[in-house]
């Protein structure tokens, strides 16, 4: 089946079998590496993306149902190639945010996400809004920090 989506600011066309997930299309087709597959559970969240600006798991997504939308992932989340860091991966980088790196990509989609709709979250705000993200590797401290820096950051960014 053809679909045609825009990834990170680009049009994309092809022709995929209908039962491809986006996940797989993203780092098959696009070569975008930072959406993560093989999880042993549509619960982890290490495939985070965004489309049309909301985050959604692309792992429980067919890549035709995304057809003619707006898809950013990991690697589109600055505004250009040569830019620099998006407020929400500075904050991961600055405050540990991160151990193995496997959820990391998932977390901070969800997390750019997360600050535009809650502007100045609470520490249990961020708990509960990232349930549905597993990290195997940390007890959270560090990644809850970085959102509340994060959303601080991007909040001060936008004028707020």
């Amino acid at each position: 089946m053809n679909v045609e989506m825009t990834v990170n600011g680009k049009k994309v066309k092809a022709d995929t079998p209908p039962s491809l997930l986006l996940s797989d299309f993203l780092r098959e087709n696009l070569n975008l590496t930072g959406t993560h597959v093989g999880c042993d559970t549509s619960q982890c969240g290490a495939c985070v993306v965004h489309i049309d600006g909301v985050s959604m798991k692309s792992c429980t997504l067919l890549a035709i149902g995304v057809d003619g939308k707006s898809v950013t992932t990991i690697e589109g989340l600055a505004k250009t190639v040569d830019a620099d860091l998006h407020p929400m991966q500075l904050a991961f980088h600055h405050n540990h945010g991160l151990q193995c790196g496997f959820c990391t990509p998932g977390m901070i989609m969800s997390a750019v996400d997360f600050a535009k709709q809650t502007p100045n979250p609470t520490e249990d705000d961020v708990r509960h809004w990232l349930e549905g993200n597993i990290c195997r590797c940390t007890g959270y401290q560090n990644i809850v920090a970085a959102v509340l820096a994060g959303a601080a950051a991007m909040q001060t960014q936008a004028g707020g």
